[in-house]
């Protein structure tokens, strides 16, 4: 019964943090996609230059927790310009999820059979042309799909946010344990609202790949 009660009674404060956690969520999936989209277009560049950064960044970001480099960007950010936990929270995952997000790209640009490619470049379609009209449709199938789950995981990194004083899902539950003093009741609670929402998602992805199934 006590637990019903603290369900009941924690839903106001804890909608409110998962807001916060929604947002966040979207945003570093939209600016994950973006940055992804440069690494990887840099990392394929022929200009060595280019590539070498790419692949510097990449191993970096890969290499570091996701702690350690939200933490970097936080205080590093914050000594230089004063902006909230929110942004820096926005930026740190943007930045960890990118590295992902490129591979992902990479790995469906390489799912189109090279001679087609090869084919358009000989039919006179500039590099650009091929990569939108050619190769972008057939890579769909495998970034979409990709990019769905890539959202459950970055859902799931957001409670690292919490460390920096994000008030999202997590650092809700956490309030609500340090003032009731029932830290397993809480922890429980949010761990459903993470499985509601975590499970809403994954049957998300599984029809976006029946879908993307059914085209190929």
């Amino acid at each position: 019964m006590e637990f019903i009660d603290a369900l009941v009674t924690s839903w106001p404060t804890l909608v409110k943090g998962l807001s916060v956690t929604l947002s966040l969520t979207a945003l570093t999936l939209t600016f994950s996609v973006i940055l992804g989209a440069i690494i990887v277009a840099l990392k394929m560049s022929k200009v060595k230059a280019f590539s070498a950064f790419a692949t510097a960044y990449l191993a970096i970001v890969r290499g570091v927790p996701l702690i350690a480099l939200l933490f970097v960007i936080y205080f590093g950010i914050v000594s230089i310009v004063k902006v909230d936990a929110f942004t820096a929270a926005a930026i740190g995952l943007s930045v960890h999820s990118s590295a992902y997000v490129a591979e992902i790209f990479r790995s469906g640009i390489s799912s189109v059979h090279n001679g087609q490619i090869e084919a358009s470049r000989s039919l006179g379609m500039t590099r650009v042309a091929t990569m939108s009209r050619v190769v972008a449709p057939q890579a769909l199938r495998v970034v979409v799909p990709a990019l769905v789950n890539q959202a459950i995981i970055s859902l799931k990194d957001s409670a690292v946010a919490s460390f920096i004083t994000v008030d999202e899902l997590f650092m809700s539950a956490q309030r609500l344990s340090a003032a009731t003093f029932q830290p397993l009741t809480y922890y429980a609670i949010v761990s459903i609202y993470y499985l509601a929402i975590v499970g809403a998602m994954t049957y998300l992805s599984g029809r976006v790949e029946r879908y993307f199934a059914k085209r190929g």
